[in-house]
């Protein structure tokens, strides 16, 4: 059955936004799921797009958004919790971490096999461990596990199954789960704050300088997401996301310096000095910079092990090829987004 119904959790978000627009550009009817409407609002536009407030931690909700949908997309997730002086836990627990990677994941799962869904594709993150120090990393991992699970075959009977006290189902779910590096494009929330950093101070002391990623762009990822609907090949798969090349936290920030033409003294701070950064960033008002589980986390190497999945057929996007067009002060696309912050439009 060709999928024409999509119900998206997460779809005003970095990566929402972009799926949502290509599957819309696709042709196909797109439900996406948003706590508060007027977030999503550049959605509203598009002709196959319908965007509904709704709880998604609400079970009851989702069932009843769900049905009539031939696949779920989940991508909902949270960088930082407001709890952060638990992050040295032995394990996820009722944080905000718990809630939205463990719990949500739990609900969709169970939500998709009552309203009759047979299709689901997870968001999770490259590096997700239950064992992972990092907070953000287990709960991750543990989310991953359990959509899954879900999706693992049952030998017995050829059915599929969600192991567990109160959800056990023999609905057929077929599951993909994507693991991305950190995303970068426009709008993002990683090289963009680096450059609002360098313009703003001469010198630069970066925590975990040595810490590795491997920057895979955003139209990649959402390609990835919507090319995988109607390819049985991917179902019971989990990829891992990179772009084409390796860099330090380090090189990366010298690049947006570079780029932006803000070249900056960047001093590398060394692992007592990092976990001291962070954990005094953690009492930064608004939003975080960096905290001592995203120190956590850095400590292991954000990279793919092998190359981008050939299933897709095609190969991401190099980061020197797309970010200055939008890190760039000097060209008009950037300008005219200057001006729709400024205006707050």
């Amino acid at each position: 059955m060709k999928t024409e119904r999509i119900c998206i959790l997460g779809g005003s978000g970095f990566v929402g936004t972009h799926l949502v627009s290509l599957l819309a550009a696709r042709g196909l009817q797109v439900r996406v799921l948003s706590h508060r409407r007027e977030a999503a609002k550049e959605l509203i536009l598009l002709p196959t797009v319908e965007v509904i407030e709704a709880d998604v931690h609400d079970t009851h909700e989702l069932v009843r958004q769900f049905r009539g949908m031939d696949a779920v997309i989940n991508l909902v997730g949270i960088l930082h919790e407001k709890n952060v002086g638990r992050v040295d836990l032995p394990s996820a627990r009722r944080g905000d971490f718990q809630q939205v990677h463990i719990e949500l994941a739990r609900k969709v799962v169970h939500a998709c096999g009552e309203a009759g869904v047979h299709r689901l594709l997870h968001m999770s993150a490259l590096g997700a461990d239950p064992n992972s120090r990092s907070a953000y990393q287990r709960s991750k991992g543990i989310g991953e596990a359990l959509v899954r699970e879900a999706g693992m075959r049952h030998q017995d009977n050829e059915r599929w199954y969600l192991d567990g006290p109160k959800f056990i189902h023999g609905y057929g779910l077929n599951v993909t789960i994507f693991r991305p590096s950190v995303i970068f494009g426009r709008g993002d929330s990683f090289l963009s704050m680096f450059a609002r950093l360098l313009k703003l101070f001469p010198v630069v002391p970066l925590a975990s300088a040595g810490a590795r990623f491997a920057p895979v762009h955003v139209e990649d990822v959402a390609r990835a997401f919507a090319d995988s609907l109607d390819a049985p090949a991917t179902y019971g798969q989990t990829y891992d996301l990179c772009g084409p090349k390796v860099y330090t936290l380090q090189e990366l920030v010298e690049f947006v310096g570079a780029t932006i033409g803000k070249k900056r003294s960047i001093v590398p701070l060394g692992t007592w000095a990092s976990y001291l950064q962070a954990w005094a960033m953690e009492f930064k008002p608004g939003a975080k910079l960096m905290t001592r589980d995203n120190y956590y986390a850095m400590c292991t190497d954000n990279v793919c092990p092998g190359p981008w999945p050939a299933v897709f057929g095609f190969q991401p996007a190099a980061l020197e090829a797309v970010a200055p067009e939008y890190l760039s002060d000097g060209t008009p696309r950037a300008r005219y987004e200057d001006y729709r912050e400024r205006a707050r439009r």
